[in-house]
């Protein structure tokens, strides 16, 4: 089949190279020994990540360029902060950093203005928020945001709640050719209060599923773990996790029917 040359940034995406894991695998092993050329190797062989991302903008009037710079940037962190031994795939621990970024400059640059010292205290807020998801492994509660800041958690939830964009659940963040990862897929899942009757069906249900189905629903659907969590601490991909997610959700469907 012929490829189409598209320029963005006048770099011919006919031509960029896709790296397979085991050419990743070197090249972060040679980055992180100090290596700047197999960096520069990892972003010229992921920019197609970039681009996959981008096309859900394709009806929006910025600047193609533009986004697919901020994208870069984005996938530059994500390269500078991905630690091998999470045993998680690159393209699974980038999107959402690369999708950040993009949503960033977006806001940055919308049409409905939000008040600089709001947004000051958003950068602020999401920065301690980074730092401390890093430091400890889990995002922190606006209460330890607050507290970091010496701000008053209503300040730091309003602050954070004027930045955000509406944005369906069931958006589609990336698709690798398999599984489609959605937004509701990065989120916690909570429990709620369900009649008797069908508490004691569910957990019938769940008692019949096999083993790495019935780990994954108890912790996705009572624990409240996101898939992405689920995926480093397995050792398997979140596209992994996400079929085994939904085979055992049908499977319950069947047992209770």
């Amino acid at each position: 089949m012929a490829r189409h040359k598209v320029e963005i940034c006048n770099v011919n995406t006919a031509n960029i190279k896709v790296l397979s894991s085991e050419e990743m695998t070197k090249l972060f092993k040679k980055y992180k020994e100090g290596d700047k050329q197999a960096k520069e190797q990892l972003v010229n062989g992921n920019l197609k990540l970039v681009l996959s991302i981008l096309k859900k903008y394709n009806n929006r009037t910025d600047n193609m360029d533009d986004l697919f710079q901020v994208g870069c940037i984005g996938l530059i962190k994500a390269i500078d902060n991905f630690d091998l031994s999470h045993d998680v795939k690159f393209s699974t621990y980038a999107v959402p950093m690369i999708l950040g970024e993009i949503r960033r400059y977006l806001r940055d640059n919308s049409s409905v203005r939000i008040a600089r010292s709001i947004k000051d205290t958003a950068y602020k807020a999401l920065k301690v928020k980074e730092e401390l998801t890093n430091k400890y492994g889990k995002e922190p509660t606006i209460k330890e945001i607050a507290n970091c800041l010496d701000l008053s958690e209503l300040e730091v939830a309003n602050s954070l709640e004027s930045m955000k964009d509406a944005i369906s659940m069931y958006e589609p963040i990336y698709n690798d050719g398999g599984d489609t990862i959605y937004l509701a897929d990065q989120l916690e899942d909570k429990t709620y209060d369900y009649p008797i009757e069908t508490r004691i069906e569910l957990k019938n249900a769940i008692n019949k599923l096999k083993e790495k189905e019935k780990y994954i629903i108890y912790e996705r659907y009572i624990i409240g773990k996101t898939q992405l969590e689920l995926a480093s601490e397995i050792g398997i991909s979140q596209a992994q996790i996400s079929r085994l997610e939904k085979s055992g959700i049908e499977n319950m469907k069947k047992f209770m029917m």
